[in-house]
């Protein structure tokens, strides 16, 4: 048996005062990139979008295939065969016979021609930003052209990887909603860049900007550094000044975020996890053989050790330096050392929140948070891309603040000691656990599994080795399925699953009497209805002040 619920209706759009007209003249007023006029990108982006990468390639493969590339194309010299009595070798032959000059032009030639490329490529690729959407041009033979409504942006992310970081550029990503419809500027010059990431929130909220925000430091209005420095000291200066900066300014954010990682518990949650073990007993296993004359086993062992390096530092690099605070645009979350991130969720952006604990983080008290959020394509989505990890390890307390900011606004059993309760004492929380039979199908979690069903939210309740609360807005739920399998049949028990937005989280309940099921089918469908009716969150700060 499969029953699923209809979708939550989702409010009509009718006409509302435009409150976002102050908030347009205002943007428009400063010089900015969003005054509806075409612009280019940051003029090393050529460059950061795969120049390098391809000069380097031609370099490797020229230097490694050189005798492949002299049969096709010097068939005269290859081989073994004789030139003027001496031993073929392109760079002595050129040496001795005058042709250097030759092979330098012809690279100065093709460098020239590569440039250029790059520099058409660039200069056909502009973008505006107008009241109604984010556009984009790019190509040279073959021309597109994206647009993304402002009424459907679901966030902007600015994000700095380390390479472009040196130049003083960043990547500015529209997430809209649809399959695979954001938008991405790369690569913008920095601080223009944090300007346009400001407006194109307040243009899409409808709202005036936030009240006292101030330029950014260092800044005139067009976003252009005014000291009298030299060029090449003053981007040294400024790149320093950009890596030791906070993610979060204090002209954006409040200036402390609400929660901070120390270093040592970021290494040791980290290191502290199922695959550490399976890691440490690969070691194990290859000093033995070694040991016992198996000397070909370190060709194996040290690849592997290398990437699990890698992988430990990749993953605590990326989280070092994290920060989250509200502003008036949403949530923004920071993090990163090198290579640094920043996303904006607006209101009415997250449609689900996991809080999870493995098992091996139990004695330590630490639990990570993710989000499923919209405008996010399928293919990030399942690849655990978009940065739905909003608290990579914090306390139960750390957890329950970040829960309560990424659900501002709804009624949410969040505070710590309801949190708490739900967690260890769901019978006394009024959660609806699963009977004894269910023991049957799952021996081991029964006990833990239940739901709760509150005035704006539903939660769910599971795991034992694996624990997980997982807390749905019933106005971003999509659809609701009750399930009964041929077992489950005899045994008068169902399943429930929540339909959101795709992402890490998975809202899904495994056991539960059936009859109880079909009262959360009925009350929850109902609930959903009657919340998204209500929710105006995704016209985020359209009240006039």
């Amino acid at each position: 048996m499969s029953e699923t619920g209809p979708a939550a209706a989702a409010p009509p759009d009718g006409p509302l005062p435009d409150a976002g007209r102050a908030a347009r003249e205002q943007v428009r007023a400063g010089d900015t990139l969003a005054d509806g006029e075409w612009h280019r990108l940051h003029p090393a982006t050529p460059l950061l979008r795969g120049g390098i990468a391809f000069l380097a390639i031609l370099g490797i493969v020229i230097a490694n295939l050189r005798e492949r590339l002299v049969e096709m194309f010097l068939p005269q010299f290859a081989g073994d065969f004789r030139y003027d009595g001496e031993d073929y070798d392109p760079l002595t032959y050129s040496v001795t016979h005058g042709y250097v000059g030759w092979i330098l032009l012809a690279l100065a030639v093709g460098l020239v021609v590569i440039i250029g490329l790059f520099f058409l490529s660039w200069r056909m690729h502009s973008f505006r930003v107008t009241d109604e959407a984010v556009e984009v041009r790019s190509g040279v033979l073959f021309r597109t052209h994206r647009k993304a409504k402002l009424d459907r942006v679901q966030g902007v992310g600015l994000s700095k990887p380390f390479l472009p970081r040196l130049f003083g550029a960043a990547r500015l990503d529209v997430n809209v909603a649809g399959q695979s419809a954001d938008v991405k500027l790369e690569y913008l010059s920095t601080k223009p860049a944090e300007k346009l990431r400001r407006d194109v929130l307040t243009l899409a909220s409808g709202a005036r900007l936030a009240e006292g925000e101030a330029p950014l430091p260092g800044t005139s209005a067009a976003g252009v550094v005014t000291d009298s420095d030299g060029v090449i000291t003053r981007h040294v200066v400024e790149r320093a000044n950009d890596f030791l900066s906070p993610e979060l300014p204090a002209d954006q954010a409040p200036p402390e975020s609400i929660v901070r990682i120390p270093v040592g518990r970021l290494i040791a949650s980290t290191v502290v996890n199922e695959g550490t073990l399976v890691v440490l007993a690969i070691v194990v296993v290859g000093v033995v053989m070694l040991v016992n004359g198996s000397p070909w086993v370190i060709f194996t062992l040290i690849p592997a050790v290398l990437g699990i390096g890698s992988y430990y530092w990749t993953t605590i690099t990326k989280s070092l330096r994290y920060s989250i605070a509200g502003t008036p645009s949403g949530v923004r979350i920071g993090f990163g050392l090198l290579s640094t991130s920043n996303d904006t969720l607006p209101p009415g952006r997250v449609h689900a929140v996991q809080l999870s604990q493995p098992l091996l983080w139990r004695p330590f008290g630490w639990w990570q948070v993710k989000i499923n959020k919209a405008g996010l394509s399928a293919e990030a989505a399942m690849g655990g891309k978009g940065n739905t990890t909003v608290l990579p390890v914090g306390t139960l307390r750390d957890a329950t603040a970040v829960v309560q900011l990424m659900l501002e606004g709804a009624d949410v059993d969040s505070t710590f000691e309801q949190v708490e309760s739900a967690i260890m004492r769901p019978a006394q929380s009024g959660f609806v656990l699963a009977p004894r039979r269910a023991r049957w199908i799952d021996p081991i979690a029964w006990r833990r599994t239940g739901y709760a069903l509150r005035a704006s939210l539903l939660v769910f309740r599971t795991g034992v080795l694996w624990r997980k609360l997982t807390i749905l807005p019933l106005a971003r739920i999509q659809s609701i399925q009750i399930s009964q399998g041929p077992l489950e049949r005899v045994l008068r028990l169902a399943s429930a699953r929540v339909h959101t937005v795709l992402g890490p989280v998975t809202p899904t309940l495994p056991t539960i009497a059936k009859d109880e099921a079909a009262v959360l089918f009925e009350r929850a469908s109902a609930a959903a209805v009657r919340a998204a009716a209500s929710d105006h969150s995704h016209r985020w700060a359209l009240e006039v002040r």
